[in-house]
């Protein structure tokens, strides 16, 4: 099973707006991949939910309760400083490191400009989806 790192802002895309995230967050649930996370990713989602897009309280710990229920908790032990352009998204390299993920699936440029570190391809939903829940290393 391939393990991945999903960037916050593919879970928060899943949650919101469906479409392609939603169908690779249902790859997660269904445990066709197995997704790695943190607790500074698990506080963005939080964070998001709650101040951008208005969640109550009691449906954002539902929708915590249920990601922690299909994902891999991992605690980085090293700090990066990798992403210059956008300091926190060294938080979701420092994840995939940790876990050992294959890739980090994301929107954001400043990850995908990256291609990839130390061996974990940077790579869109879209893409990730197109290799299927089997590509290999």
């Amino acid at each position: 099973m391939r393990r991945v790192t999903f960037d916050t802002n593919v879970f928060i895309s899943a949650l919101n707006f469906g479409g392609n995230p939603k169908r690779l967050l249902d790859m997660a649930v269904a445990r066709e991949v197995e997704v790695a996370i943190s607790d500074p990713i698990i506080a963005e989602i939080e964070r998001v939910l709650r101040v951008k897009f208005k969640w109550q309280a009691d449906e954002v710990a539902d929708t915590l309760k249920l990601i922690s229920s299909f994902t891999q908790r991992v605690e980085p032990k090293q700090t990066l400083d990798v992403v210059k352009s956008d300091p926190d998204d060294n938080r979701i390299v420092e994840c995939a490191v940790e876990s050992g993920s294959e890739a980090i699936v994301t929107h954001d440029k400043d990850l995908l400009r990256m291609k990839e570190y130390q061996g974990i391809r940077v790579v869109k939903v879209l893409d990730f989806l197109r290799e299927g829940p089997e590509r290999g290393r």
